[in-house]
């Protein structure tokens, strides 16, 4: 038997719960066939935690969660508590105390998966987004005056700085070595005065570090038709945290469905445990009926056996999805077919194994 990893699980809210479960049965079975095995450590932080205790999590909850390997996450979120409380003090709050400043997020046409786009297959559309997942938007700087009133005033800033920045950019390029040798830049330079043309700048000195990279860069707003129009184009693609967030829905839609969509908040300095989450919400819509699409769950946990150094296993989910959405093999409602989760999570286990 190979290494024993220690997985804190956050369910969360709404196909959270339903979906997670499948994730865990699915990477139970890569560690029976590949030798690893896995203790889960299950927390139960989410809307309804909050509404009895006031808080998304306890106040040591990072603490609680910072020696494990990893952190598997469901969805969080649900109407009874607002968005802006579920997300900064449960998700935000991990991301930034833990220090998972790369948001990953790939965009990959999947055997058995048509994509919107007329006539694309899977080797026009496999590039990945890097968004950087600490400051911008998530500075939270600013603040309303005269609230209430005919002069109410709303601030709201986006900080950048340096380290932040050149370390994100430089993610981006060392992940294109590993690939296609391609890094776009999603920038606004032409409508931002003061951020944008500093990122270029940014960009223009890290990209001379590359060499063999090649880098070019796209306002965001012909980067957005180009991913519908040109979804070949791309292999890398880095952004601030607005572009990338904006970036990250429409790449995994343009590969067929966010419904099967993973991501990664990545500490790549591996001295805390990196969190990985299907790109999907909580979906309260279909939340307790057993119809939701568990692959988004099941591919995330690929990319966690993958941070984790796990190669093989990770390819090995990686093929039996693919395997299960070729075939005959179950898919959901959202995929054209009738399974419920359990049924389409058990069917990708089993082409596993």
């Amino acid at each position: 038997m190979g290494r024993n990893y220690k997985i804190a699980v956050i369910a969360g809210d709404g196909i959270g719960k339903e979906v997670v479960p499948e994730g865990q049965k699915v990477i139970e079975a890569a560690g029976k066939k590949y030798g690893f095995g896995v203790e889960w450590v299950e927390y139960d932080w989410n809307c309804d935690y909050y509404l009895k205790h006031g808080r998304m999590m306890p106040e040591d909850g990072v603490e609680q969660v910072r020696d494990k390997d990893a952190i598997f996450l469901g969805a969080v979120g649900w109407p009874s508590v607002p968005d802006h409380i579920s997300t900064w003090d449960l998700i935000l709050r991990l991301r930034r105390e833990l220090g998972l400043y790369v948001a990953l997020r790939p965009a990959r046409l999947l055997k058995g998966i048509t994509s919107p786009l007329a006539g694309r297959t899977a080797k026009d559309i496999d590039f990945v987004i890097v968004r950087e997942n600490s400051e911008g938007e998530y500075s939270s700087a600013g603040g309303i005056l005269y609230e209430g009133t005919p002069d109410e005033l709303v601030i709201q800033e986006s900080v950048y700085s340096r380290r932040a920045t050149d370390r994100i950019l430089r993610y981006a390029f060392d992940l294109a070595r590993t690939r296609r040798n391609k890094v776009s830049l999603a920038t606004k330079s032409n409508g931002i005065k003061i951020a944008m043309p500093w990122w270029d700048a940014r960009f223009a000195e890290i990209a001379a570090e590359y060499p063999d990279v090649e880098a070019n860069k796209f306002h965001i707003d012909i980067l957005t038709a180009n991913f519908v129009n040109h979804p070949d184009w791309f292999d890398v693609v880095v952004g601030s945290n607005l572009f990338g967030d904006l970036l990250s829905d429409l790449g995994p839609a343009v590969a067929g469905s966010i419904g099967i969509a993973p991501s990664g908040n990545i500490d790549p300095t591996k001295a805390n445990p990196s969190m990985f989450e299907p790109v999907h919400g909580s979906a309260p819509d279909i939340a307790g009926q057993g119809i939701a699409n568990p692959i988004g769950q099941i591919w995330a946990g690929a990319m966690m056996l993958e941070h984790l150094g796990e190669l093989e296993a990770a390819k090995g989910i990686e093929q039996a999805i693919e395997a299960v959405l070729s075939g005959n093999g179950a898919r959901t409602r959202d995929l054209g077919g009738d399974a419920g989760t359990v049924e389409a999570g058990t069917a990708v286990a089993d082409a596993l194994a």
